[in-house]
């Protein structure tokens, strides 16, 4: 036995170098629970020979894993009937039984800490309490009151399955006198027993769960509630821009609803002018659209019926863009409205003059300065 603490000892001190704090997720009562058989021998502690006195015992376990590191049962074992014992013998099969109750402390999960896993091979303190009854055959039946201390080395072949080494020692608590009454410690009345135990366990075990640090929760939430403040305010601001949207879109139908305002022509006051003509152009293009390919054919047709008349056409631009293209852009509206009037309407090139104006300021609406303001001049 001393042996057997020496050794106890030393696995703690290993495991202890390595604890570690793991939090277990609460489990309820009808999980971890185990059964197993117990095959062993057992011979007294004293007074006898410890070999010639053996005996071979047989047994039965139940038991319940309150944590990693407590667990509960109740358990048997019967002493099979031999004549190596001295004293009244039994006319059963078995002379002693004892049936208990016991604690088991895990020392691997208590001082090394639960590892969220099946270790290999641990280590358990046992102790028990129970009831312990001699078969005799001449004298009435002993009763007695007995305890027990022992070690489980486990080998654990799978999270399910176990086989054990179980070394104890039971007492005997009546006096050692004739009484036999009092509960007494006392190694004339103990023996030793060594089991080997095949124990299979039910339930999925302990399961680890991660403890969260506080701290980092408070600012998990802190950036939460941080989010939710933006959330707020981008719908907000998304309400805004919906309302600023439709008060947009209501007066861009008002605009769309209303008659389109006559053109403000400026004009210069020594034009003597018998008809005028516009062309107007889209920004940056001196490409005639086919919305304003009418003004062109109206031009068209009173040179035709006035074989005299000719046309002066002058090409503007709007003040949009760099003033050099401008320029450029209001020559080409000019000579864009005399080529259509040449090639399309065979007019005579020497009845047309076209020149650019550059920029033009005529109309108080911007776009309608891209325009060629074509002046028929007829003599008769």
């Amino acid at each position: 036995m001393k042996k057997l603490a020496i050794l106890a000892i030393a696995s703690m001190g290993v495991l202890a170098a390595n604890a570690q704090t793991t939090a277990i997720e609460k489990t309820n009562f009808g999980s971890n629970w185990s059964i197993g058989l117990d095959g062993g021998v057992t011979t007294p502690l004293t007074h006898h020979a410890f070999f010639g006195s053996m005996r071979g015992t047989a047994g039965l376990h139940i038991g319940k894993q309150i944590s990693p590191v407590f667990g509960v049962g109740v358990e048997s074992a019967f002493g099979v009937n031999t004549s190596s014992w001295y004293g009244p013998h039994s006319t059963t099969a078995f002379d002693n039984s004892y049936v208990g109750a016991y604690g088991a402390v895990n020392l691997f999960n208590l001082f090394g800490g639960y590892n969220c896993g099946t270790r290999p091979f641990d280590i358990e303190a046992v102790l028990g309490a129970g009831w312990g009854h001699e078969y005799r055959s001449k004298n009435p039946d002993w009763n007695y009151f007995a305890t027990k201390a022992g070690l489980n080395f486990n080998f654990n072949v799978s999270n399910k399955v176990t086989i054990s080494l179980k070394p104890s020692v039971v007492w005997n608590m009546s006096d050692a006198d004739v009484a036999k009454t009092s509960a007494a410690y006392n190694a004339n009345h103990a023996t030793f027993n060594c089991q080997v135990g095949l124990t299979y366990k039910f339930g999925n075990g302990f399961k680890c769960v991660e403890v969260i640090d506080p701290a980092i929760v408070m600012a998990l939430n802190a950036q939460v509630n941080n989010l939710r403040g933006q959330l707020d305010e981008t719908n907000a601001a998304l309400a805004a821009s919906m309302a600023a949207n439709a008060a947009l879109d209501a007066q861009l139908q008002d605009c769309l609803n209303r008659p389109a305002p006559a053109p403000t022509v400026i004009k210069e006051t020594n034009n003597q002018l018998n008809s005028v003509r516009f062309v107007f152009f889209k920004i940056g293009s001196s490409v005639i659209t086919a919305d304003q390919q009418p003004n062109v054919e109206m031009i068209a047709a009173y040179l035709k019926n006035h074989p005299k008349a000719t046309v002066e056409i002058k090409g503007y631009a709007s003040a949009d863009g760099p003033a050099d293209i401008n320029e450029r852009l209001a020559a080409a509206r000019a000579e864009s409205v005399k080529n259509a009037l040449i090639t399309k309407y065979k007019v005579d090139p020497k009845r047309i003059v076209a020149k650019g104006e550059g920029i033009g300021h005529m109309f108080d609406e911007e776009s309608w300065n891209r325009v060629s303001i074509c002046t028929i001049e007829n003599p008769e």
